[in-house]
C-alpha cells in the first residue's frame, strides 16, 4: 500500500490507498484476461514509465493483489496475474467502464489503440446477458499478435488469453478493424467485403458475436 492514505474509517477510502494511484486500475484491467509479462504490460499500457510500472506492480504485490508465477518449459518467462483478492475488483471495473464510456470520444486513430488484452474487459463491460440466454458458443480472436477466446454459456461470458480447445468461429483481424468492428464505426459487411476479418465457421457468427458483446451501436437487435 502507498505510504499516503486518506485516514478515514470507509471502505471506499481504503479501496482507494490501495488502488487509487494513477495506472494501478489499468494495470489491474490488463491482468483480468490472464497472466501478462512485465513487457506485455508496457506495451499495453503507453505513457507508463518502466520504473512506475515496477512500483505500481511491487505495491500491488504486497498488497496481495497480485502474484508472480514462472511459467512451466518451453516459455520459462515470468509473468504477473491476480489473485483471488485481485479478481475480486472486475466487478467495479466494468460498472466503472460503462460509466465512462459516455465519456470516450471518437476513435482518432493509431494513437488511441491498445493491444487486445486491454479491451477484454470491453466486451464484458458491454456483454447482453439477456440476449445470451439458451447460447453455447466459443468464440476465438486473432487480433494482430494476441488471442483471445470468449466462451458464452447460457448468459454468462468468460474472456481468456489463447486459444480455443474448440471454437464455433474463428476471426482473424488487424486491431484497429477490431475496435472499429465493437464500436460500429466498421460495418460487418464492409469488414467482410475489403478482406479486413477472416471468418472460419459459420458467416453470421461475427454479427452474432457483435450482437453479443459489441458496443451498442454495433448491435443489430
Amino acid at each position: 500500500m502507498s505510504d499516503r492514505t486518506y485516514n478515514q474509517y470507509c471502505g471506499l477510502a481504503y479501496a482507494l490507498d490501495r488502488v487509487g494511484e494513477r495506472w494501478t486500475m489499468l494495470i489491474i484491467r490488463e491482468l483480468v484476461a490472464g497472466p501478462r509479462r512485465y513487457k506485455d504490460l508496457l506495451d499495453g499500457l503507453p505513457g507508463i514509465s518502466t520504473n512506475l510500472l515496477a512500483s505500481r506492480l511491487k505495491s500491488l504485490e504486497q498488497d496481495g493483489l497480485i502474484q508472480r508465477r514462472v511459467l512451466p518449459p518451453p516459455a520459462g518467462s515470468t509473468v504477473y496475474e491476480l489473485t483471488a483478492l485481485g479478481q475480486g475488483l472486475e466487478t467495479a471495473l466494468l460498472e466503472l467502464g460503462r460509466w465512462g464510456s459516455q465519456f470516450v470520444p471518437p476513435s482518432r486513430g493509431e494513437a488511441d489503440l491498445l493491444n487486445v488484452g486491454s479491451y477484454a474487459l470491453t466486451l464484458k463491460t458491454f456483454f447482453r446477458p439477456e440476449l445470451a440466454q439458451g447460447v453455447h458458443e466459443v468464440y476465438e480472436l486473432h487480433v494482430d499478435n494476441e488471442v483471445l477466446h470468449v466462451q458464452i454459456e447460457d448468459g454468462e461470458i468468460a474472456v481468456n488469453q489463447g486459444t480455443a480447445l474448440q471454437a464455433n468461429a474463428v476471426f482473424y483481424t488487424d486491431i484497429a478493424t477490431y475496435l472499429g468492428l465493437l464500436t460500429g464505426q466498421i460495418g460487418v459487411e464492409t469488414a467482410v467485403t475489403n478482406q479486413l476479418i477472416q471468418i472460419e465457421g459459420e458467416p453470421d457468427s461475427l454479427q452474432r458475436f457483435l450482437n453479443l458483446c459489441g458496443l451498442p451501436a454495433a448491435a443489430v437487435l
